[in-house]
């Protein structure tokens, strides 16, 4: 188990200035939020690895990894890296005592089980479907699937946590995926630096929270997939 006392001593990313838009560590400690006591959780590379850093004080969580380890501890210090301990983003990591190391068999045997209570992972494009694009972008090298598609398909809660939008400034929740899906009408929540919401097929995006400082106006501009505003949105509380 793991716990906040025992958290990643993760170098965290640089917080903005002078955006009231959530920072990757700011995703990752709003998503820990969603966390019970005694899960087993799934981290998908990038923003989801930093959620591990984030566990309440007093909160076991174990950690799986779908490259065959149960019981992932935190990152390594530098200099006592290990070779031999990765993650399935090919990160150094460190196991607790207890820890299982096994085949991709049996790990997957695991996520196909639904023996893993919450999948968190990131996202290139999300529909107000709850389609999932993350795994590739046409014409671009991919190194492979990795277990994505195993993940979206089995789980039955799944967590997005990404960018409200890509580097040019267009909306990443659309009303419908351009680039090929990872999974189609899975994706219950996202938190993104902008906002938390909730994905209703039938509905569409549904605002469930602003990041600080950030207006609705705002969320409406950014989104374009549809979005549902229902009352006063409350600011995400830390």
């Amino acid at each position: 188990m793991i716990s906040a006392s025992n958290s990643a001593p993760f170098k965290p990313v640089k917080q903005r200035k002078k955006n009231p838009m959530l920072d990757k560590n700011g995703i990752a400690k709003r998503i820990a939020q969603e966390v019970r006591n005694g899960w087993y959780v799934n981290l998908g590379i990038g923003i989801p690895t930093l959620v591990a850093n984030f566990i309440p004080e007093g909160m076991e969580v174990e950690f799986q990894s779908e490259n065959g380890i149960l019981g992932m501890g935190p990152f390594p210090f530098e200099g006592e890296e290990d070779a031999d301990l990765i993650n399935a983003g090919k990160q150094t990591i460190t196991a607790l005592p207890g820890a299982s190391f096994f085949s991709s068999e049996l790990s997957f045997g695991m996520i196909r089980g639904q023996h893993v209570q919450l999948t968190v992972l990131g996202a290139m494009e999300v529909s107000d479907r709850g389609d999932i694009a993350n795994w590739k972008i046409p014409g671009k090298m991919v190194k492979g699937m990795g277990g994505a598609m195993d993940l979206v398909a089995s789980a039955e809660n799944i967590i997005v946590a990404m960018q409200h939008t890509n580097r040019k400034g267009e909306s990443k929740l659309l009303s419908e995926c351009s680039l090929p899906l990872t999974g189609v009408a899975c994706v219950k929540r996202i938190v993104t630096d902008l906002a938390v919401l909730e994905v209703d097929a039938e509905r569409g995006f549904i605002l469930i929270e602003r990041a600080p400082g950030v207006t609705v106006e705002e969320i409406q501009a950014k989104t374009a997939g549809r979005l549902v505003v229902e009352g006063d949105v409350p600011e995400m509380k830390f």
